[in-house]
């Protein structure tokens, strides 16, 4: 089972996207405050369908807190200024995959964290800013557990 961070995300639709990948994936989810909607809105519980109740969620006050409940586990960061692409990695079971907000990204205390195992970044075309969100976290929790044969799934 891998952990999806979301630090401080902004779009309900991406939220609500991300927690039925996460049921489908049995991974679980946290949510680093402040979040940019109600986790009761209807956007979010819209895009979730009806996985709200399944889905293993945790919400914390700060990324510190986060990353103690975590501890012992493996931090990956995603952003577009790594030059490591994500299927570098070996992801095991209990990984961290670190995402940040739709609008800026992660902060520079979260990338340069000594705690981090490995900044990662998904390959794009020159030029462009960024992925969708949700897609972004899909391709990533994907490839993570493609590499462990798709174990506590299918």
């Amino acid at each position: 089972m891998f952990n999806i961070v979301l630090f401080e995300p902004e779009i309900p639709p991406n939220t609500g996207n991300i927690i039925r990948l996460c049921v489908n994936t049995n991974a679980n989810l946290h949510l680093v405050k402040p979040l940019g909607f109600d986790l009761d809105e209807k956007q979010v519980k819209r895009a979730g369908l009806d996985y709200h109740d399944m889905a293993n969620i945790t919400v914390h006050d700060s990324y510190q807190k986060c990353i103690d409940t975590l501890k012992g586990n493996r931090i990956f960061a995603v952003t577009t200024k790594s030059s490591k692409h994500y299927y570098e990695p070996l992801f095991i079971p209990g990984d961290i995959l670190v995402f940040g907000p739709e609008t800026r990204g992660l902060p520079i205390e979260v990338l340069t964290n000594p705690e981090n195992s490995m900044n990662i970044r998904i390959p794009m075309v020159k030029n462009n800013r960024s992925m969708n969100l949700s897609n972004s976290v899909a391709v990533i929790l994907y490839e993570a557990w493609r590499q462990n044969n798709f174990n506590e799934g299918v």
